[in-house]
């Protein structure tokens, strides 16, 4: 055999190669099995690797964001954009998002614990107060007056009395309530960063002052819903934040409600349109 013909011959897969190191000699079919577990391992990884730090493919079950993005759109997510530079308003971006707040755990000997608030409950309100997020349901608490009674609602409409507000109830956990935030991918129109300040009036937006013109805004935005807090009187968006509003704005669970998007669960911003293949095409 001419050396020639010894260099073109090709090497044994990493993985056989291990295993004759540990002193076995698969026969030929075997090392073509293990060669095609190695490819199929390493095409894997790589699709990992892409799939959490490249692009993310998913759709929008509801009609929040028409006539921008239709129900069951389907399209990939572009990772890596903002690792170059910020959002900006009018930007339309995929972030994850608090869908439902359960009790994760009851400490024992708690106001919760005392009611007999049961592990798994969905949380509902407080006072009335609906449970969106953690974060959003713990700053109503610091809003209400010391002495006030607290009255828990789970999703299943039982009642739970957790006693009066102290000067120490500042959270669900100082109530006994250890929260776990089930979280999905949301997709919503970038409004305003932190510290700038928004505005709906007359069906614009305003920030800073200034009404934001453009394609993008370029629709009704509503505010006249008894259960928005956020946005409808002048609003300061805090540092490291977001504030985010739905194209359909008469049908959008967005920042009206429950508050701001943190910059950490930034996922990214949509960019190509898979599905139907009749919208087939960039974002």
């Amino acid at each position: 055999m001419s050396w020639r013909h010894e260099k073109r011959q090709r090497k044994p897969a990493v993985i056989v190669r291990l295993a004759q190191r540990l002193g076995w000699q698969p026969g030929s079919a075997m090392r073509e099995a293990l060669e095609w577990v190695e490819v199929l391992a390493v095409a894997a990884a790589l699709a990992t690797l892409i799939m959490t730090f490249v692009t993310v493919r998913m759709h929008v079950p509801t009609g929040s964001m028409i006539p921008t993005i239709d129900p069951k759109d389907s399209f990939f997510v572009d990772r890596i954009t903002y690792y170059f530079r910020h959002p900006k308003p009018g930007d339309v971006i995929v972030f994850r998002h608090t869908e439902q707040v359960f009790v994760g755990d009851v400490v024992d000997g708690s106001r919760a614990a005392q009611a007999g608030v049961p592990t798994g409950a969905r949380l509902a309100s407080i006072n009335l107060d609906p449970v969106y997020t953690t974060a959003y349901i713990e700053g109503r608490i610091a809003t209400w007056a010391d002495g006030a009674t607290l009255t828990l609602t789970t999703a299943d409409g039982k009642r739970y009395d957790l006693g009066k507000k102290s000067s120490a109830t500042k959270t669900l956990k100082d109530l006994g309530i250890v929260p776990r935030e089930q979280r999905m991918r949301y997709v919503k129109r970038l409004i305003a960063v932190g510290g700038q300040t928004v505005q709906i009036k007359d069906g614009a937006i305003y920030v800073d002052g200034k009404k934001l013109d453009g394609s993008q805004f370029a629709r009704y935005y509503y505010s006249n819903d008894t259960r928005f807090r956020f946005g409808v009187d002048p609003t300061v968006v805090p540092k490291g934040f977001y504030f985010v509003l739905g194209d359909n704005s008469r049908d959008s669970f967005d920042s009206r409600f429950w508050g701001f998007v943190d910059q950490k669960d930034m996922i990214g911003v949509p960019y190509l349109r898979v599905w139907p293949l009749s919208r087939f095409g960039p974002m």
